[in-house]
């Protein structure tokens, strides 16, 4: 187009970095259109402004050319309007309309504009279909009974990558649906202007001043085929999407192969046991621990998860407590109202808090509802809404005490075992001490095995029963958020984990005691005082009962040499680890055999699942279909039963 073409009086300056892509049908019904026309020209001329042919401009080219068109549905009215307009200028519209393209294809193919819309298998592509599509869309050649054309709604089976913005159908309000958005919202009925600022995906709407024309048909007409909400369009999930080997595309590690029987296991647990899908924006992956440290009675040591982040190039890390508790996400929306407009859900309360699995956190729905409650007052005490530009957010979480969710684990397996053996065991040293004083030979050291396994058993007991405490109401939770995850329009990825633990710290100040503080140190992997400093600030709270810490890169999205790095690395205190290993796991022989343990699958696992879970939630922020969202969720849940040692 002539980028040195005459401005019409318009100098439109627009915000660094933005650029208007106008949608067509510039022109018909509207007041006047020959000004319309004016500031689209001068705004494409002067390079700020993109437009695709719309087919009521394509219809105005015909008859500035002079063919012969029928002078209806506003055209009339536009040419009306041109009469008092230059012969010079009429020629520049034509010429104007004749190079607009029949669609754009930008952003390396993220996002595809057409007037009415387009189908995957044209993009980027022309030909006389193509171009008959982008202007009238996907129709049937029927009428209706209003006497208009037969619009099938193509982005009901769109199943593109690309996002695709368009018009030419109005529609009460401008809603996703399988990563297609119509802003037609009807200005010119009285309706609105509405655009779409993309990346960010966010609406911005202007209310007509009047209703210039009225439509031959409303636009909540049940047969408009675009009015249709992507809420209603997300009620069915198909159970193809997510069954048999797939492959799923991540934004940080490309393309994750999910194999078939970890779908089926997935299947068996999504589809008996999970919370309604909607609300499942995210699920977190498991966490590696440290290598195995090289000194003789520990197990794990933070030297080794410090090394592993330093030798690889990351200067700063973050040392955060670690909670023995439960792993808990949670959704929390302002109000109902937002979780049906934006959760998409209907009578299911404010909000949702479930488990990494995605289960329901609480069996008790009066207790969940008052939990929930309670956070989204702290929530609002705190000015969260406001300050985030938010009515939603997905929290990471460590929900306490241990024993509120593991009380079957406790009773069934370390109570058990405890009981048993303090049991059992006493009576073996007790028969081995009135044999040793018979001075039979290795009695006394078969005593002193069986001294020390009591001790033992008694460290075990004493190792889980501090992380359990009675649950008798809302007041005795604790909860200990360590992520903002995600608000609307953002995935809090681009802020560093020390951005995430000062602003949850100023958020636990302002409730009433409902939020746990987490503890955490900055270290620097390259001074040899700060790395000692959190080994020390380590031992002090694993030998005062702390289950350990977690170290992470200062930057929530890190990589090294060999690409995406651990998102976390979990390092727990010798007593903790007894809960995990057994009584008499530091036990020298024992020792020996469990550093020989392998990381790889672990590590492997867990960047996979990381990838995935913030997949999911850019999706879900993105607005895409509730099926692109699931099936990240589901894949993360799919791995999860890969064969992996659960004491890892």
């Amino acid at each position: 187009l002539d980028k040195d073409g005459p401005t019409y009086g318009f100098e439109v300056v627009p915000p660094k970095g933005r650029r208007v892509i106008f949608v067509g049908d510039l022109v018909d019904r509207g007041p006047d259109s020959p000004s319309v026309l004016k500031l689209a020209m001068s705004m494409v001329n002067a390079g700020i402004a993109f437009c695709v042919n719309g087919n009521h401009d394509a219809k105005l080219h015909k008859w500035l050319s002079g063919k012969k068109v029928t002078l209806n549905y506003g055209l009339d009215l536009t040419v009306q309007q041109l009469a008092s307009e230059s012969e010079e200028f009429k020629q520049q519209v034509r010429k104007f309309i004749y190079l607009l393209p029949t669609h754009l294809v930008l952003d390396q193919g993220k996002l595809v504009v057409a007037h009415a819309g387009l189908k995957e298998s044209m993009h980027g592509r022309a030909s006389g279909t193509v171009r008959s599509f982008c202007l009238y869309g996907d129709v049937s050649g029927e009428k209706d009974e209003q006497g208009m054309p037969v619009r099938k709604n193509w982005a009901l089976d769109y199943r593109g990558d690309a996002t695709v913005v368009f018009g030419h159908t109005p529609v009460p309000e401008a809603e996703w649906l399988n990563r297609t958005i119509d802003i037609d919202t009807g200005c010119v009925f009285g309706g609105k202007l509405t655009a779409l600022r993309y990346p960010e995906n966010t609406l911005v709407s202007v209310e007509a001043k009047t209703q210039y024309a009225v439509p031959r048909r409303p636009m909540d007409h049940p047969s408009n085929p675009f009015y249709l909400s992507q809420k209603a369009f997300d009620d069915l999930l198909n159970i193809d999407d997510v069954t048999g080997k797939r492959i799923v595309q991540t934004r940080l590690r490309s393309n994750l192969t999910i194999r078939e029987e970890n779908s089926i296991a997935a299947l068996e647990v999504m589809s008996r046991f999970a919370i309604n899908p909607k609300w499942l924006m995210y699920l977190p992956p498991t966490m590696s621990p440290c290598a195995t440290s090289d000194l003789d009675n520990y197990l794990e040591h933070p030297r080794q998860a410090i090394n592993y982040y330093g030798n690889r190039g990351i200067g700063s890390i973050i040392c955060e407590e670690k909670h023995m508790g439960s792993r808990a996400v949670l959704v929390i929306c302002k109000d109902e109202a937002t979780a049906a407009n934006r959760i998409g859900v209907e009578n299911d309360g404010i909000g949702k808090c479930y488990t990494r699995t995605g289960r329901n956190f609480f069996t008790n729905p009066s207790l969940e509802r008052d939990f929930l409650y309670k956070v989204r007052n702290a929530l609002s005490q705190f000015g969260f809404w406001k300050k985030f530009e938010t009515s939603w957010v997905c929290l990471d979480c460590e929900l306490m005490p241990w024993s509120a969710k593991a009380q079957a684990l406790l009773q069934q397996q370390y109570s058990a075992l405890g009981a048993a053996a303090s049991n059992a065991l006493p009576r073996a040293i007790e028969v081995l001490q009135k044999t040793n004083e018979r001075q039979i030979e290795h009695t006394a050291t078969v005593l002193q095995q069986f001294e020390a396994r009591a001790k033992s058993v008694e460290a075990y007991q004493k190792a889980y029963r501090q992380y359990c405490w009675p649950v008798n109401s809302i007041d005795d939770y604790k909860l200990a958020p360590f992520h903002i995850l995600a608000t609307e329009g953002r995935v809090h990825i681009d802020q560093s984990h020390q951005w995430h633990m000062e602003n949850i710290l100023a958020l636990s100040q302002s409730d009433d005691g409902i939020f746990y503080k987490t503890k955490y140190r900055i270290v620097d992997t390259k001074d040899e005082a700060s790395i000692q400093s959190a080994v020390d600030w380590w031992l002090e709270l694993t030998n005062s009962g702390g289950e350990g810490m977690v170290v992470k890169p200062l930057d929530f999205i890190a990589y090294g040499p060999e690409g995406l790095l651990q998102p976390a690395i979990k390092c727990r205190g010798k007593e903790y680890l007894r809960i995990i290993y057994g009584p008499e796991y530091d036990f020298p022989q024992h020792l020996k055999r469990l550093k020989k343990r392998g990381l790889s699958r672990k590590r492997s696992l867990a960047i996979r699942e990381f990838a995935l879970g913030i997949e999911s939630l850019e999706r879900f922020v993105n607005k895409e279909p509730l099926r692109r969202i699931h099936e990240s969720v589901f894949a993360v849940l799919a791995l999860e039963s890969e064969e992996v040692d659960p004491r890892l």
